[in-house]
């Protein structure tokens, strides 16, 4: 319980800074930079060489390359049908099929399933949704907007990304059965337990409600397939077709239900792919998703 009153007060905190005039405006790259380029690599080091790995641990990797797959040839084909923009298409691909895997995810997790729960929140975001953000995603970016990025721009982007770097390094432990000194794990556990607060501050920072926005109805489609179609789809594939009944599988598919991720949207945004759609996306998605994720919660008690 007192997880979820740390999110939900950070989160307040959050939205009622964004109303000092003395605040930094920038302060949520600030933040968003030291979950992403500390909290995130001291959780990977503490956590992952512990993980005893096997077959069962491709469900909760394949979370989110399966639902950015079929965000790709859902949207690409409303697209050709109802003669969307590029740009447009390529919006709702890149925010409705990456899910907040890490800022929302991580938190709720922890607070529902607590650390044995977050070693599987771990794999669905750094080896999945991590990976397809800096390939896929960075590709869809490019090929639905005016810019260009080479082959080599895209892989010195991925192999130079700290918390990647660190994952490399946290699979390489695991597989030679070697962990840090005592003090060192301490200091990545401490470390990564700041990542509540400040996560859940810099998603408060970045709530915005555009009411006059002409994109309603792309908000409503975007959300539906985020919230609803893409849970719908890990829970059938794997509880239904595969007959999965874990934990794991628990957290796989709540980990699928969690709202459109901010670094994605940020990354279609910059790419001049709809900014205010993918700002709606972000501003409406986090609160929504609240009441959805109640809903799967519920549904996944039952596997």
């Amino acid at each position: 319980m007192s997880n979820f009153i740390l999110i939900f007060v950070f989160l307040l905190l959050g939205i009622l800074l964004q109303n000092l005039q003395r605040f930094p405006k920038n302060a949520h790259k600030i933040l968003n930079w030291t979950v992403i380029y500390i909290c995130l690599p001291a959780l990977a080091l503490y956590y992952i060489p512990k993980i005893k790995w096997d077959t069962k641990l491709l469900f909760p990797i394949l979370v989110t390359w399966i639902g950015f797959t079929v965000s790709y040839l859902f949207f690409s084909f409303l697209g050709k049908k109802f003669g969307w923009s590029r740009k447009l298409t390529g919006c709702l691909i890149i925010t409705a099929g990456f899910g907040n895997t890490s800022f929302l995810g991580f938190p709720i997790i922890q607070a529902l399933y607590g650390n044995e729960g977050l070693k599987t929140a771990i794999l669905v975001d750094q080896p999945g949704t991590f990976v397809v953000l800096s390939t896929l995603g960075i590709l869809v970016a490019t090929l639905y907007s005016k810019g260009n990025s080479s082959g080599f721009y895209i892989v010195k982007k991925i192999l130079f990304f700290p918390p990647f770097i660190a994952f490399l390094l946290a699979c390489m432990m695991n597989v030679y059965g070697f962990e840090f000194h005592t003090y060192f794990q301490v200091a990545f556990q401490k470390i990564g337990s700041f990542m509540t607060p400040l996560a859940m501050l810099s998603v408060g920072l970045q709530l915005r409600f555009d009411r006059k926005s002409q994109h309603w109805k792309f908000l409503s489609l975007g959300l539906f397939y985020k919230l609803i179609i893409t849970p719908a789809l890990i829970y059938l594939l794997y509880v239904v077709l595969f007959h999965q009944n874990s934990k794991m599988i628990q957290v796989a598919v709540l980990e699928a239900a969690m709202a459109p991720m901010i670094t994605a949207s940020i990354l279609a945004a910059s790419h001049g792919l709809k900014p205010r759609l993918c700002s709606m996306m972000i501003g409406f998605g986090i609160p929504i998703s609240f009441v959805t994720l109640l809903f799967w919660y519920f549904v996944v008690q039952f596997i």
